[in-house]
């Protein structure tokens, strides 16, 4: 799925309704973000077949000149099915906050409302708009279960359902009232339909029956057969969990080093890092980090070199033997991707419009990067009683109970810069 737009699935009065979702990007010194429709319309389509067709044939809408539009043209049917995590009950949402705060209620709570809170905003719905602006509370939800602890986070919580039973009958109602289905070619449906089932029938094919062959290794047996029908057997065991690993993410876990991709407005780099203890090493040396603007160019250095501090990590001769038969594959998990460019603009936008994820991903790496070069800048930028300490504070722990930070916030993203800048300094691109 190209990663600048999203299918996603809305809950709504009239049932469901599938959609694009474009998160925030720039063109040039502008900032964007849409979804699929066209002036004061959001289109929704009853079903993805309808979704994909439109898509297919349409080139009169709002997202047609996103520069990852001719890419989602070009997608299989079933690469526009909505994830799990991308599909979005507006109509529980009532039911949703008269749970108890369990973490899976609060998060399920958090993304319903930020994405109505996007929708508001895009489509300038003034009552959902009105919603969140006139209810910062509703902030509380974002810090998971921290703030409903106790007496009194019992009672936060019961005022944010409060707030809901009260209002979100209207944000509904608002977002209903935009919601539009275009016609769509007959034809370019069916075409989908038929993929869509094909995709359907192939998975299930791929999952094993109750027929299938249960081969027993007995004694004697050829040891690699065995080995190998032992491997399918683990795999098999561990089909319920939702975060197994493949092969070459067992290697990093094993050796315990991450690769990880650190993107600048200058470009994308790749390198590698672990902890001993609580400090942070990375591929390079006297505070200097090596970084590569592709895997292959990493794997390459990692094969021919040891003059850097990660190759005194025990584990580090498994990296460069793989690196040297040509195994070595660089998997970066998204936990490891930091994102700069952005984000000092977005500072200046204030804390609630910030990504919270992106710039909390950024701080551990600034300060990652500043404790490998034994410089104290970051931390001290950073502290509690500095305006970008306490704005960067305020933005990854929102808490209702504190004084937000007040804008302008020039200063603050002059500051935070600076510390790009100081970071940027330190990749040595090999």
């Amino acid at each position: 799925m190209a990663g600048d737009i999203v299918p996603i699935e809305l809950g709504l009065t009239d049932g469901n309704a599938f959609t694009l979702w474009a998160p925030r990007w720039r063109e040039g010194d502008d900032e964007w973000e849409a979804f699929l429709g066209l002036d004061e319309d959001l289109y929704g389509f009853g079903d993805v077949a309808h979704l994909v067709a439109f898509i297919r044939t349409n080139d009169d809408n709002d997202l047609v000149e996103h520069p990852a539009w001719e890419t989602v043209v070009g997608l299989q049917a079933e690469e526009l099915v909505p994830a799990e995590d991308k599909s979005y009950d507006l109509i529980g949402v009532p039911e949703l906050a008269s749970e108890d705060p369990s973490p899976e209620v609060i998060a399920e709570l958090e993304d319903v409302l930020e994405i109505v809170r996007i929708i508001g905003e895009v489509c300038e719905l003034t009552t959902v708009t009105k919603f969140f602006n006139g209810n910062p509370i509703l902030g509380a939800v974002t810090t998971g279960t921290r703030n409903f602890i106790g007496k009194e986070g019992q009672e936060l919580w019961g005022r944010i359902g409060g707030l809901i039973d009260k209002h979100w009958d209207d944000v509904v109602d608002a977002i209903d009232d935009v919601i539009s289905t275009p016609e769509v070619d007959a034809s370019a449906v069916s075409v989908a339909e038929a993929e869509l089932e094909a995709a359907a029938s192939a998975e299930d094919e791929d999952e094993p029956g109750e027929d299938d062959d249960v081969e027993i290794v007995t004694p004697g047996e050829d040891s690699d057969a065995s080995e190998s029908r032992g491997r399918h057997a683990a795999a098999a065991d561990d089909e319920d969990d939702a975060d197994e690993q493949d092969l070459e993410d067992d290697f990093w876990g094993g050796v315990g080093i991450d690769p990880i991709r650190i993107v600048t407005d200058a470009s994308e780099y790749f390198t590698l890092r672990c902890y001993l203890g609580d400090d942070p090493i990375f591929l390079g040396k006297d505070g200097s980090i090596y970084v590569f603007t592709s895997e292959r160019a990493l794997v390459r250095y990692l094969a021919d070199n040891t003059d850097h501090e990660l190759s005194e990590v025990s584990t580090y001769p498994e990296i460069q033997v793989a690196a040297t038969d040509g195994s070595l594959e660089i998997d970066v998990f998204d936990e490891n991707v930091y994102v700069l460019p952005g984000l000092a603009e977005d500072i200046t936008d204030g804390p609630r419009r910030i990504d919270r994820k992106q710039l909390e991903l950024a701080v551990e790496l600034l300060n990652d990067a500043a404790d490998f070069a034994d410089d104290d800048s970051v931390s001290e930028a950073l502290g509690s009683t500095t305006p970008l300490g306490w704005f960067v504070n305020y933005a990854i722990n929102p808490d209702p109970k504190r004084l937000a930070p007040s804008g302008p916030f020039d200063n603050e993203s002059e500051a935070w810069r600076a510390l790009v800048h100081e970071l940027e300094d330190r990749l040595t691109v090999k």
